[in-house]
């Protein structure tokens, strides 16, 4: 936690004067200054060598593999043995960076983390069973590494992406059996080894973030990556504190036993996750200094009726749904890219497109985080009633307006698809072509 920092609650607290506060940071040509995270001197990084800097923009695209959403394909685990099963598994695969290539995409965000097993060979996490259809069966291939051996084959760069906390999907009686068979397997599960870290929260089952053995397991997690592989990257998606109204985490225990420091549980959270990003931070640079680190983050930081230095939005906030400052975290010097996900089209009042686009080429100016834009392909044809222009000529419209502004902004280094399996899907066609025509060869 930033020593200067205050709570949102304390702040709430100082009446007139904050309002006072904000009217004068309105009415000055300086940046606006946040209450709760004041700009501190951005911790400079070694300058980034004369190839990284003349890098191409990145464009990109997130390949899901939780609950098989963009692969593997789910009729693969019918194959009638391993072998072919492994076949279609690897074909399918590079089908699509065949497909990818075409369309100029250069850089794959690959989920390699999806829960709490693995697609790679792991000493620590348990096979995948997006794989086999059972956590712990060794799938007879190394997924990871096939994927960086075809990708960097044809000439693309390749991130890990991790979801750090969640360890299973559901929390269904028949998913706790699945989970406990693991204990007779090397490695098992960490909700049998470590029932003592595992909570409930958004209807899943996921680790508690405020206990630093967790987040030293975490970290421990990505190095065996780093160590053993030749990725490009390192990715966090935006799952860091995932509650939902119904299924909050409990976490009372672990705050009074950690965060008698804080004065309030909100800030501990945040201080929690910092800490978390900080520690894989420094671990990956100090095992290759050249595997970049990001963050994939919901959108919104804070909006401006909660405090001066927010985008003038009124969307969900980061800071205060998911305990993380990621505003900070860029400012702190601690990410090589943020890579916010501004799934809004410019029409829509609440989170307008170019107003979060712009608001974060702002904050990542004067730093060395570079900022890569995500983009909802996933809305693209897809009738709605608040967002229509997802509809207008196949959604190619507000595509190329998103990727135009992208292109103009000198701070915005790339752009990130949402999802891969949407470039296969009817409704976007014409916004498939429109890329092809613009990022391919």
């Amino acid at each position: 936690m930033i020593a200067c920092s205050q709570s949102f609650t304390k702040v709430k607290q100082l009446g007139v004067l904050l309002a006072g506060v904000l009217s004068l940071a309105s009415c000055t040509n300086e940046p606006a200054k946040s209450l709760v995270t004041p700009l501190p001197s951005v911790a400079k990084q070694p300058h980034p060598d004369k190839s990284r800097q003349s890098q191409e923009p990145v464009r990109g695209v997130w390949l899901a593999t939780v609950s098989r959403l963009d692969w593997p394909p789910v009729t693969s685990l019918n194959a009638s043995s391993p072998a072919i099963r492994i076949q279609q598994q690897q074909e399918a695969l590079q089908g699509k960076l065949d497909k990818l290539k075409t369309l100029g995409i250069n850089t794959v965000f690959f989920q390699v983390k999806p829960d709490g097993t693995a697609l790679w060979a792991s000493k620590i996490l348990p096979w995948s069973d997006v794989l086999t259809g059972n956590i712990g069966d060794n799938p007879g291939y190394d997924p990871l590494q096939f994927m960086l051996d075809e990708a960097h084959k044809r000439g693309m760069k390749v991130h890990a992406w991790f979801n750090p906390y969640r360890v299973s999907v559901n929390t269904k009686p028949v998913t706790i059996d699945k989970l406990n068979r693991t204990l007779s397997q090397q490695p098992a599960s960490v909700y049998v080894l470590h029932p003592d870290w595992i909570r409930t929260a958004g209807e899943r089952f996921v680790l508690d973030p405020g206990i630093p053995e967790v987040r030293d397991w975490i970290t421990s997690i990505v190095a065996e990556v780093v160590a053993n592989y030749d990725i490009d990257g390192v990715q966090f998606d935006d799952y860091f504190y995932a509650e939902s109204p119904g299924s909050v985490l409990n976490d009372s225990q672990t705050f009074k036993r950690y965060g008698q420091h804080f004065g309030a549980k909100a800030d501990w959270r945040r201080d929690n996750t910092k800490q978390l990003v900080g520690q894989v931070s420094r671990t990956i640079k100090k095992l290759k200094p050249d595997v970049e680190f990001g963050v994939s983050p919901s959108g919104v930081w804070r909006n401006h009726s909660h405090d001066a230095a927010g985008s003038h939005t009124r969307g969900a906030a980061a800071y205060d749904e998911s305990y993380a400052d990621t505003r900070s975290w860029v400012q702190l010097g601690l990410l090589d890219y943020i890579a916010p996900q501004l799934y809004w089209p410019f029409a829509r009042d609440a989170a307008r497109y170019d107003v979060l686009a712009k608001w974060w080429a702002n904050v990542v100016t004067s730093t060395n985080t570079r900022l890569y834009i995500g983009v909802a392909l996933y809305k693209v044809g897809i009738p709605s009633k608040n967002e229509p222009d997802w509809m207008v000529n196949g959604g190619v419209q507000e595509l190329q307006k998103q990727l135009d502004l992208n292109e103009s902004v000198s701070q915005i280094n790339g752009t990130i698809l949402f999802r891969e399996n949407y470039l296969n899907q009817p409704q976007t066609q014409q916004a498939v072509n429109y890329l092809k025509n613009r990022w391919g060869s």
